[in-house]
């Protein structure tokens, strides 16, 4: 069974990688009719502009923004609510605009692969393929959602052992559910939690 997704990714001052990436998420070779939609958090650089080039040429591509406001540590949860609101389609993915274009078949893969009786699935890029990690609730999926989401001042990019220690790269979640798992995005996580939810996360992927 095929599916119908509404993709949606937040930037801000990504130009580069927009322009770089994005083509190639907008021409996956699937089956079923799919939508790109990309919420601008108000950036400061030629965002805008590329987008709107873009839209020209895909027109599977939506685009909505996040108005400026004071900065908010909340600001990402809002543009994904701003997102799951646009979206057209019962299945939606969270994915961040990558550093390299995705392969073309990305899409299809992921839609072969992924349960749709589970609510909610985390994604893995890796040397192999497509991982997929499925959750029996989006509840069940808070610790990894809450370790990997949470308020950071500074972005660390890790590169080894996404598995083994939740560094998903796509969630893929019902959009009437989309709403539940934005509660624990951007989370305040102190030290002696986040030791604990590393260890939690750690040994449930290690089998």
């Amino acid at each position: 069974m095929t599916h119908r997704f509404s993709i949606i990714i937040t930037v801000y001052d990504q130009a580069d990688y927009i322009e770089a990436c994005l083509p190639a998420l907008l021409s996956q070779d699937y089956g079923e009719d799919y939508e790109v939609i990309v919420v601008d958090e108000s950036s400061n650089d030629e965002t805008q502009d590329v987008l709107k080039q873009l839209k020209d040429n895909y027109p599977r591509l939506y685009t909505t923004f996040l108005p400026k406001t004071p900065i908010s540590k909340t600001r990402k949860k809002f543009a994904y609510y701003l997102g799951v609101k646009a979206a057209k389609y019962e299945w939606v993915i969270f994915i961040n605009i990558g550093k390299k274009p995705l392969e073309s078949d990305v899409l299809s893969s992921v839609a072969g692969a992924f349960d749709s009786s589970s609510p909610l699935t985390l994604g893995y890029f890796g040397k192999k393929g497509i991982r997929l990690q499925s959750f029996a609730s989006v509840d069940e999926a808070r610790t990894h959602i809450g370790k990997a989401e949470r308020f950071l001042r500074r972005v660390h990019d890790h590169k080894r052992l996404h598995y083994r220690f939740g560094r998903y790269d796509f969630i893929i979640t019902k959009k009437e559910k989309a709403y539940d798992l934005l509660q624990y995005f951007e989370q305040t996580i102190y030290w002696p939690k986040l030791m604990l939810m590393r260890t939690k996360i750690f040994f449930t992927n290690l089998f």
